[in-house]
């Protein structure tokens, strides 16, 4: 399970954050976020893991596909 840069850009996307705001928020620089979303490199599983976790404390899930949703793509978690 690999965070695509559309998803990225997508979750970003939800909770109307900047590239620099999830730069922040995951404590990663600006650059790196800019350079995965544009595809000039992958990220470090380090890197990918801080994404990960900031988007999760923010309530976004992360869909992979793996039979059950269907493809990939982002939601706000369910309240319950």
């Amino acid at each position: 399970m690999s965070l695509l840069p559309e998803q990225c850009r997508a979750a970003r996307g939800l909770l109307n954050w900047t590239q620099g705001q999830l730069a922040l928020a995951a404590g990663v620089s600006r650059s790196t976020i800019k350079d995965f979303e544009c595809q000039r490199h992958a990220l470090q599983r380090s890197s990918e893991e801080l994404l990960i976790n900031a988007f999760r404390l923010r309530g976004v899930e992360l869909l992979f596909e793996d039979g059950a949703a269907r493809g990939v793509g982002v939601r706000f978690r369910a309240r319950g």
